[in-house]
């Protein structure tokens, strides 16, 4: 397995958790986005509060990251009794506003980092909020997230089949941890170019870098890595459907 060599620690990363990014900004939002998703969540934006309030209504999110510069960021903070859920909330914060009244979505499970952030320090504050909720299904330990019998382990950089430690490139690794967090969900081409490489790629590249994980991860029975036809590829097991 390769690792890094640049001496720098590695970013937080996730585990196919759910995140809900309120921001109007559309650089901010943008930026957000495209950092969280290449660091393993699930991501919904929005641009105003009342659209978060009414997307929370509706669907579970494990996190809320918000700008707290949004100029209806206290309706969020408003009681809101259809809440049957109140995930943890990280707020981006001007310095000069922390004094402020900000929304408690989530009692006790709140956070802040002060504009303009650094990336680092988004998906740190992420990854702790996170520690507190017990999300991250198919972790089987600290930095560990796992389908049957593949595991990847964060921590060391390194990815087994049973008992066979599969010998992977840093993009066979960033894209297996892609389909893993996204077990039976169809990732298109593009979805994979994006997290892989940080963009678009050739289709040709995508089928090769698959064909390669393939080769590796599918040496044992069942086989875990599928392509749906015209639409992308997933990972599972066939018999438990897609």
């Amino acid at each position: 397995m390769h690792g890094s060599s640049s001496g720098r620690p590695a970013l937080a990363r996730g585990a196919g958790q759910r995140l809900l990014v309120v921001a109007g900004d559309s650089d901010v939002a943008e930026l957000l986005c495209a950092t969280l998703e290449l660091a393993g969540y699930r991501i919904v934006a929005v641009a105003a509060a009342a659209d978060a309030v009414a997307r929370l209504v509706r669907e579970r999110f494990d996190l809320v990251v918000v700008d707290a510069t949004l100029p209806d960021v206290t309706a969020l903070g408003r009681s809101r009794p259809e809440l049957a859920r109140r995930p943890p909330v990280l707020l981006l914060i001007d310095y000069e506003s922390l004094d402020r009244i900000v929304p408690e979505l989530g009692p006790g499970r709140r956070d802040y980092v002060t504009k303009p952030f650094r990336v680092a320090d988004v998906l740190a504050r992420v990854q702790i909020l996170l520690r507190g909720t017990g999300t991250g299904a198919g972790r089987v330990g600290k930095g560990a997230v796992c389908y049957r019998d593949l595991v990847l382990d964060d921590t060391r950089c390194e990815a087994r089949r049973g008992a066979r430690v599969l010998d992977l490139t840093p993009a066979e690794y960033r894209l297996l941890r892609h389909l893993l967090v996204n077990a039976h969900r169809v990732l298109s081409k593009e979805q994979i170019g994006r997290y892989v490489w940080g963009g678009r790629r050739g289709d040709n590249a995508i089928e090769q870098l698959v064909s390669r994980l393939r080769r590796k991860v599918d040496q044992d029975a069942p086989r875990l890595i599928h392509t749906r036809r015209g639409f992308g590829y997933w990972l599972g097991r066939a018999d438990a459907g897609a």
